[in-house]
């Protein structure tokens, strides 16, 4: 793992703060146990729109949500004066913790050696102390699921909160093999004959792959297994323990996925990408497969197509009955999720159903619904205030709260912008240059 330094950030608690105080005036090294965020517009997301209300926060969970709620007596207040408070987003597809510098092979862990590596757990490579970390989850992404690439099935993803010390500490319990479905796709400088044939190819690997895996999961337990840890991890999505993302965009491959995972019969199935998945919205509903769409801010795929096409797609699939959630598909720029959402929202997809996507929709999706994505007892405190709504850019992220801690409003860019806002000239004379 490639490790670089950043700021060591600790843990805050929380005294009453007016609306718009930086949370790094308070920081010090335990969590209030007990407190409550209150005079706030409280958007649930899956039982409404509470006016003024108020959050009680208890050891990390969610202990009372709404208008009439009574706060008892020494329990810590943080006051956000009409503030707006939303479930911590979810990107549902990055490389966050994996990649540094992506002009650097040094500062990337990605991919492994060969193309089918399912058992390489991306979760042992998520490096706590990434830049990228911290500029995205001030600006309320909370969660993301970091993806392996590279090959057929180049390993196993997995869902992490944005803050911790560790990987473990920052794992949210969910985890997914990764595929790549074959695709007609041309590349430069080669024929559809070559394509084709490199499809065919890449089909019949996946699916010797998967005769083994179904293989070793019926033998598993006998004395005839033997140690196949690329075969193990695929007896987890044969036997139904385990969800697989398969990476799918294009209309033609869309449809043949869909037909793999019917004759395969396999249950936890998550379509990622699916670019032109408005093209077969009706096939995918029908099939009962949920998606994880985008980038949304994306060209179209054909040169034929509108220019909105990209920015339409969640919205067609979401209408003709598919579950979607969404991602930024970035690492560095993984702090655009809103936007993206902004853009499905503005483009027949509406705010509320935009708003689930990259909450409540994606939890979900990921078996993680009963943890996160809303603001509902019971859960995980991971939500964020803002001054209005976050799909719009004039909107400021005042506080944001992971698993109950209120974290850091700071990262390596707001520090590079206040150590160059007020920069002046040096004005002492240079003795090889003269004066500056």
């Amino acid at each position: 793992m490639k490790k670089f330094l950043t700021l060591i950030f600790f843990i805050a608690t929380l005294p009453v703060v007016a609306i718009g105080q930086q949370s790094s005036d308070v920081i010090q090294q335990e969590r209030v146990s007990r407190f409550a965020l209150t005079n706030a517009k409280i958007y649930t997301v899956t039982n409404g729109v509470i006016e003024n209300g108020t959050i009680i926060i208890n050891n990390g969970i969610i202990e009372a949500v709404g208008a009439n709620i009574t706060i008892p007596s020494g329990v810590s207040i943080v006051d956000y004066k009409g503030g707006e408070i939303y479930p911590g987003m979810i990107d549902s597809g990055t490389q966050l913790g994996l990649v540094e510098i992506n002009s650097i092979d040094e500062a990337q862990d990605t991919d492994e050696f060969g193309a089918i590596t399912p058992q390489m757990d991306a979760l042992t490579a998520v490096n706590p102390n990434s830049v990228s970390i911290p500029v995205t989850r001030v600006s309320g992404v909370t969660t993301a699921l970091t993806m392996p690439s590279g090959g057929l099935l180049p390993g196993t993803a997995a869902t992490i909160n944005l803050f911790g010390y560790t990987p473990d500490q920052m794992f949210t319990g969910s985890k997914g093999i990764v595929l790549n479905f074959p695709n007609s796709q041309r590349r430069r400088r080669q024929t559809q004959d070559q394509a084709d044939k490199a499809r065919e190819k890449a089909l019949e690997d996946l699916n010797n792959a998967f005769d083994k895996a179904e293989l070793f999961a019926s033998i598993e337990n006998s004395t005839e297994a033997r140690y196949y840890p690329e075969m193990k991890a695929l007896a987890e999505v044969v036997n139904g323990n385990m969800m697989m993302y398969i990476e799918v965009n294009a209309a033609k491959d869309i449809l043949s996925a869909i037909e793999w995972v019917q004759e395969r019969e396999y249950k936890k199935i998550v379509f990622t990408g699916v670019a032109e998945g408005w093209r077969v919205a009706s096939e995918i509903a029908d099939a009962g497969i949920p998606v994880i769409a985008g980038s949304v801010l994306s060209t179209p795929t054909r040169q034929s197509d509108a220019y909105d096409a990209a920015y339409m797609n969640p919205g067609i699939m979401q209408q003709a009955g598919v579950k979607v959630a969404l991602s930024s598909g970035d690492t560095e720029n993984s702090r655009n999720l809103p936007y993206n959402a902004a853009f499905a929202a503005a483009y027949g997809m509406g705010r509320e159903e935009a708003l689930k996507a990259i909450t409540i929709n994606a939890a979900e999706i990921m078996g993680l619904g009963d943890q996160i994505g809303s603001i509902e007892v019971g859960k995980k405190a991971n939500l964020f205030v803002a001054t209005g709504d976050p799909f719009e850019t004039k909107t400021q992220i005042i506080d944001v709260y992971i698993d109950g801690y209120q974290i850091p409003m700071t990262s390596r860019q707001i520090e590079l912008y206040e150590e160059f806002l007020n920069r002046t000239p040096g004005l002492q004379k240079n003795p090889i240059i003269g004066n500056n």
